[in-house]
């Protein structure tokens, strides 16, 4: 079957090739009669402009740029990314988008991504998912004025566009409940201590037992990769201690099963000798057994939003979207911190 191209476009529209072109690329000095005209015979011919062809034309790639963590975490294994992804496409779809998934390759790092991506021309904006203590790949964005936003929160920066929780209100809350029932050897189970939402997650922790006259123990904090697998190493470290904890708050749904695992294997019970509570609430924390207390953090509104503001300043209302946005979370409570 041959290839339509636009040559035949124009013959059978009875138009010059370069007036297909600039009807592709939405060319204003096209008569909305003439366009139409043309736009039907490409339906017709079942004809579909060079993708390439056509951002060089518009100097635009109508692609999103989304950078995930590095290549050595198995990230579609996490559903925070997968809901996050979900709420990005909702409106990526609706202006006719697609989304460009970008990691780490081998021995490169988080910036080098983005140079590889922004100097070859393959987004017209970026959303970062997660950023860590003085980021490279936010200084550099900063730097080239590339069109970008932040799901979750920068140091270094207030001017950041972003989208985030109150990730320290919530770590808070979530101790404050352990402790009201009574436990207070709670450890803390989280992902590398230079993610800005680990620290975040970290502070609010600290401070409820502070404010409860409760003494941070530095052998509860314990951390490592996202990854169902150092959940487990973890929790085996904790069982360990001389005095191990009554209760556990870990960072993440998926490292929490494997914190579930090791605890059931050593025989403890959940949640008369070991409370556990996580972030995220997805499918993971609700069909565990016993079912997990999480913290709702709302991904898909997190990725939904955080592509809207993206949006709003590729559409040169920037200065309107400079600023940090909080979406609102919320505690389920479940079988492994309820004791009946």
């Amino acid at each position: 079957m041959k290839n339509v191209t636009l040559k035949d476009v124009a013959m059978k529209a009875g138009v010059s090739p370069s007036t297909v072109s600039r009807v592709v690329s939405d060319d204003s000095r096209i008569s909305e009669k003439t366009k139409q005209k043309v736009l039907k015979v490409m339906n017709e011919l079942n004809y579909y402009p060079n993708s390439i062809a056509r951002s060089l034309a518009n100097k635009k790639t109508d692609t999103i740029g989304v950078i995930m963590p590095s290549y050595e975490e198995d990230i579609f294994m996490n559903p925070f990314f997968q809901e996050g992804l979900r709420g990005i496409s909702l409106v990526t779809g609706k202006n006719s988008y697609d989304i460009l998934i970008a990691t780490n390759h081998e021995g490169e790092k988080d910036v080098d991504v983005l140079k590889r991506v922004i100097k070859g021309n393959r987004v017209d904006g970026i959303i970062l998912t997660r950023s860590n203590e003085k980021d490279e790949s936010i200084k550099y964005l900063r730097e080239s004025n590339f069109p970008f936003v932040l799901i979750g929160s920068c140091l270094e920066y207030d001017d950041i566009p972003s989208v985030d929780n109150d990730n320290e209100k919530a770590s808070y809350e979530l101790t404050s409940l352990l402790i009201k029932k009574g436990r207070k050897k709670i450890a803390f189970i989280g992902g590398e201590l230079h993610s800005v939402v680990i620290k975040n997650r970290f502070e609010g922790y600290k401070k409820a037992l502070n404010d409860n006259n409760i003494k941070f123990n530095h052998e509860y904090l314990i951390s490592d990769k996202f990854s169902e697998e150092s959940g487990y190493k973890l929790t085996d470290k904790l069982l360990k201690l001389n005095d191990i904890p009554d209760s556990i708050i870990v960072a993440d749904d998926l490292m929490s099963l494997g914190a579930m695992k090791k605890i059931k294997e050593e025989k403890y019970k959940v949640p008369k000798d070991i409370m556990l509570a996580s972030f995220n609430n997805s499918i993971l924390a609700k069909y565990s057994n016993p079912s997990i207390t999480s913290i709702d953090i709302n991904s898909v509104q997190l990725g939904k939003r955080a592509c809207e503001k993206l949006f709003n300043i590729l559409n040169n209302n920037k200065k309107l979207e400079n600023n940090k946005e909080i979406v609102e979370y919320k505690i389920i409570e479940r079988d492994s911190t309820k004791i009946i």
